[in-house]
């Protein structure tokens, strides 16, 4: 991992006029806990530590990191967002249709898709924000159970 506990949130918000405040560092905490999470795990985390914080105050506070180039977010699949912590580009993700799970992967296992992609189309792909969608090992396991009952 990174160096984002090393984020000083009290001086990025002083810089900006704004006021530390215990939720701001509470919501930074859970996404640098969690990795990914959405607004709800990122609520369900918080209010473990904080009782009565509403998931207004997590959106909001999402918004604000967001503003501050702290945390950013990706949609992996239909359903909510997920957040990240912004210095995190080194990852991309390998979601499970059927369970949903995401697991990080090295981008370096791509980057002969990218060059092919860049030479073929003068693309280039971000792999810091690549989302692949595909069955889990642990999903493939529990498939395989019904054929041998």
């Amino acid at each position: 991992m990174s160096d984002y506990r090393t984020v000083d949130l009290a001086s990025v918000l002083r810089s900006r006029g704004m006021r530390m405040t215990p939720q701001r560092q509470l919501v930074l905490d859970a996404i640098a806990d969690l990795g990914h999470a959405t607004p709800e795990q990122i609520h369900a985390a918080v209010a473990e530590r904080v009782e009565g914080i509403n998931i207004t105050t997590i959106y909001r506070t999402l918004d604000l990191l967001e503003e501050l180039a702290l945390v950013t977010h990706t949609h992996l699949s239909h359903g909510a967002p997920t957040y990240h912590l912004a210095g995190e580009r080194g990852h991309a993700h390998l979601v499970c249709h059927r369970c949903g799970k995401t697991e990080d992967v090295n981008p370096a296992l791509f980057a002969g898709a990218r060059d092919a992609i860049a030479e073929d189309k003068g693309f280039v792909l971000d792999i810091g924000h690549v989302a692949l969608f595909g069955t889990c090992s642990a999903c493939i396991e529990k498939k395989d159970d019904h054929h041998h009952g």
